[in-house]
């Protein structure tokens, strides 16, 4: 059954955004006895929701001061650039501005149910679906979603005993001004979504919000391999209870080396050795933090290690597609930019690297430290020229037009190598976006598994629930 927000029964409720996530928003409100008034700008949206039964009033026309809450769509500007005109509204009549997600934590109020919030930059939702698999390969009543999945109100009604794994982004945590997890997560912070936040004061000030009423019965698991997450950790913890943790030289109190996640508390170390899901330092860091939060949980090293084996990654993000002898495919397709296909470029000592599309500003020149790495790149989309103008002189490369082609010629050459790796990467990490030749990021890493699959003597990874 899924989530009825009994915590607003008899009160008036406003929502903006009638998207997947503001439809059950309002099926939630009204289950739980609210009066909802539902608008969206986009007609289409709107005239769908009215279709479907939903409570659909413009509220240009509405007087907000008969509102007991307003509930907006994480997608609209609260803040920066602008505050939305409903924003400006509900602020001049001195109404509440939540999130879905906040009426997620007033229903687990009192209902005996625990609550994970992961935040960060980049790995949040590995870290989220990685944590959550974790728990429920030993036994744990789990429930996964937020940012990543399952919108938080389609999820099943708390119930004693039950945990929630959320993935919560800054417009979420923006919304969501009772948030108190018992077990909170900051992965990393680097620039991202400034013309929302203004900079990364504001930005960074947002995340801490997943910290801020905490208390010595909570736990706050803090990152400490960047600045703005350590100057956050040492606030956290004057408050509540620190894990800190640490991929490299940093003193934490867990830390991975790449090999193995230690915990400097007690001396346990889990192994990453077999988890093929979890190759490079930025999964490491997502190791680190899955690792406290199982901890805390009340698993023990051995769970952890299985679960972590077991692991199958998500799509798109280092996913593995198969193998044939000593090459593997790597579906790594969510990486849209440099910085993301660093990562996957940094997890592998010899790569057959397909990437290209649409590329973003500053290109692939960043990447030039791990260019050693790649054998020969296959360039392909409307910004192969680019790619290739880069590359000149530092590695091999050649332009292919499609995803077939680029696939076809990457795992001959890396069938054909005479080199004495273990290991050879035929890696998708497009560093670019997917618009010239795909809908999404999703679509184009659905067309390599399919062209990786398609070849004779693949071996297709089998997937562990």
């Amino acid at each position: 059954m899924t989530i009825a927000a009994h915590s607003f029964k008899g009160k008036t409720v406003g929502v903006f955004g009638l998207g997947r996530s503001g439809n059950a928003t309002v099926d939630a409100l009204v289950r739980g006895g609210a009066k909802v008034l539902a608008w969206d700008d986009a007609p289409a949206a709107a005239d769908k929701a009215a279709e479907q039964g939903l409570p659909v009033v413009n509220l240009h026309g509405v007087d907000f001061t008969s509102l007991d809450s307003f509930v907006l769509s994480p997608g609209v500007p609260l803040t920066h650039p602008e505050p939305h005109w409903s924003v400006r509204k509900a602020l001049a009549c001195g109404v509440e501005i939540i999130g879905d997600t906040e009426i997620l934590a007033r229903e687990l109020v009192g209902s005996g149910a625990k609550l994970v919030a992961i935040t960060g930059t980049n790995g949040k939702s590995t870290t989220t679906a990685l944590a959550g698999h974790v728990l429920a390969s030993a036994g744990l009543d789990v429930e996964v979603g937020g940012n990543i999945g399952t919108a938080a109100l389609l999820l099943p009604a708390p119930t004693a005993g039950k945990t929630y794994v959320i993935e919560l982004s800054s417009y979420q945590i923006d919304l969501m001004p009772s948030l108190k997890p018992d077990v909170g997560i900051l992965m990393n912070l680097t620039p991202d979504h400034l013309e929302r936040h203004g900079d990364m004061a504001h930005y960074a000030a947002v995340k801490a919000r997943m910290f801020a009423l905490q208390d010595h019965n909570d736990l706050a698991g803090i990152s400490l391999d960047d600045e703005w997450c350590a100057r956050i950790a040492a606030d956290a913890a004057k408050h509540t209870t620190l894990s800190s943790f640490s991929v490299g030289a940093k003193d934490a109190a867990v830390k991975s080396d790449g090999e193995k996640v230690s915990d400097n508390r007690d001396g346990t170390s889990v192994s990453l050795s077999q988890a093929r899901a979890l190759r490079g330092a930025h999964n490491a860091q997502n190791a680190c933090a899955a690792y406290i939060i199982a901890r805390r949980l009340g698993l023990d090293a051995d769970q952890i290690e299985q679960g972590f084996n077991s692991f199958p990654g998500l799509e798109h993000r280092m996913e593995e597609i198969g193998s044939a002898g000593r090459v593997v495919f790597i579906n790594d397709s969510k990486a849209t930019n440099a910085d993301a296909a660093e990562k996957a470029l940094s997890s592998f000592e010899r790569i057959y690297w397909i990437a290209g599309g649409q590329a973003k500003q500053g290109g692939i020149a960043g990447l030039q430290p791990h260019f050693h790495r790649i054998a020969k790149a296959y360039l392909i989309g409307q910004d192969a020229p680019q790619l290739a103008q880069a590359l000149e002189g530092r590695a091999a490369y050649v332009t292919c037009e499609t995803m077939e082609a680029a696939v076809r010629h990457a795992a001959r050459d890396a069938a054909a190598d005479a080199s004495a790796q273990d290991e050879l990467a035929v890696l998708l990490s497009p560093a670019c976006a997917s618009f010239d030749q795909y809908p999404n990021f999703e679509v184009r890493g659905d067309d390599f598994r399919a062209c990786v699959l398609a070849l004779d003597g693949v071996q297709q990874q089998i997937k562990v629930a």
